[in-house]
């Protein structure tokens, strides 16, 4: 990203749309307040830029579990026995391919790893579990978490400004 400057009409764009990215194009451009060609312009910008990744619809996760009968969400914590850098690379690709996770951050202190998994059931869960974790030679140790209540999710990033 070479020399992007952002302005507070930029920062304005994307505190919206991290809140609604389904906004149209003419209400978007009156609640930044700039005309709507503008808009639709500096929109395409920050898309180019890499600064805006994708747009995505969020669901609730206890009413979609309440439509189809279930839901289970598990915070992991991983811990490997290499951690090289090939090694880890190789865990946190392996990780990323697989659906049922939702988000994966290698951290420090502590585990290697900490995964955001949501699986349709404990049936599901285990399968995961042996297809990612205990068929993997290099995962010493597997800390589960499972959620009973989600009191707060968001994925908005704070902007300065």
């Amino acid at each position: 990203m070479e020399d992007l400057l952002l302005d507070a009409i930029d920062l304005a764009l994307l505190a919206e749309l991290q809140r609604d990215c389904g906004i149209s194009n003419q209400d978007l451009a009156e609640r930044v307040h700039t005309s709507p060609p503008t808009c639709l312009r500096r929109v395409k910008r920050l898309h180019a830029a890499g600064l805006i990744e994708r747009q995505i619809a969020v669901l609730n996760a206890e009413k979609v579990a309440a439509v189809l009968g279930s839901g289970l969400t598990a915070v992991v914590e991983i811990s490997l026995d290499r951690q090289g850098a090939e090694s880890l690379d190789a865990f946190e690709a392996r990780v990323a391919q697989d659906r049922a996770v939702q988000q994966c951050y290698r951290v420090s202190p502590g585990p290697d790893f900490v995964l955001i998994v949501h699986a349709i059931d404990m049936p599901h869960y285990l399968e995961l579990t042996q297809r990612l974790f205990h068929s993997d030679a290099n995962v010493r140790n597997v800390k589960a978490f499972f959620s009973v209540k989600r009191s707060k999710f968001g994925a908005e990033l704070p902007l300065a400004g």
